[in-house]
């Protein structure tokens, strides 16, 4: 009894110094962890930051990348050729011309003689009369260009003279008689005149000025002015004698 007595109280002095360096060794180990001066502590911190720059600097990188395309593909789309032909000094004085009589605000600073910016109204109406001058001198040297030749066949400008002045004016009766049959062109006389004379006019002189601006077919949009207005005379004479017989 003496003897297991004596070998219960070391056995229990034992395990409770045992528990005491157990817990001291944990505790050392959590007052490491969390010891702020610790340098694998920092290096821990250090690749979070160097983690965190790293995914900032990438979304930049995207963001200039993304407006680094835009400015791209902005640039190509306005710098490229065709869309500054079809977006001409023409067609941009239409759309302003259109943007000013829609608004009405606008409409009432510009237009009439009592606007305040009636003075606007006055120059673009003189810069606006030398259209029809300039025009005819543009088409005048279209037909200059028509007269020395052209790689086109007689057979195509034959072609081209039939679809225009006999084909489109067939077509146009065809068409305008249907309309007004189903009710979509009024009973008219000078309105259904009107429509029908369209189909037998010559090329607008527009064409050779696109053609100018696209810089392709030049002298071909030439020689096919040149003879259409030739015949232009004769054709729309007769057939605006038809037209008159047809709707009276």
């Amino acid at each position: 009894m003496r003897i297991s007595a004596s070998i219960v109280p070391k056995e229990e002095h034992r395990t409770s110094s045992f528990t005491q360096e157990a817990s001291g060794e944990i505790l050392d180990f959590l007052s490491e962890e969390e010891d702020p001066k610790n340098p694998d502590n920092m290096g821990g911190d250090n690749d979070a930051y160097t983690l965190l720059l790293s995914s900032n600097q990438s979304e930049e990188k995207v963001k200039v990348s993304i407006s680094a395309k835009i400015k791209d593909l902005s640039g190509k789309f306005f710098g490229n050729s065709n869309f500054k032909a079809v977006f001409s000094p023409t067609t941009l004085g239409s759309i302003v011309g259109f943007i000013v009589g829609v608004v009405p605000l606008i409409r009432k600073l510009m237009i009439g003689s009592d606007a305040p910016l009636h003075v606007i109204e006055d120059s673009v109406t003189m810069l606006g009369e030398a259209t029809i001058p300039v025009i005819t001198l543009i088409m005048g040297a279209n037909l200059l260009k028509g007269l020395k030749g052209a790689d086109t066949s007689f057979s195509t400008i034959i072609g081209i003279l039939v679809v225009r002045y006999i084909m489109l004016p067939i077509l146009g009766i065809l068409v305008i008689k249907g309309a007004t049959q189903l009710g979509l062109v009024q009973p008219d006389p000078l309105y259904q005149f009107v429509l029908l004379l369209e189909y037998a006019l010559p090329p607008a002189m527009a064409i050779g000025t696109i053609a100018q601006l696209f810089g392709a077919g030049e002298g071909e949009c030439s020689v096919i002015m040149l003879w259409t207005y030739a015949l232009a005379s004769v054709a729309v004479t007769l057939w605006s004698t038809y037209f008159m017989w047809l709707v009276a």
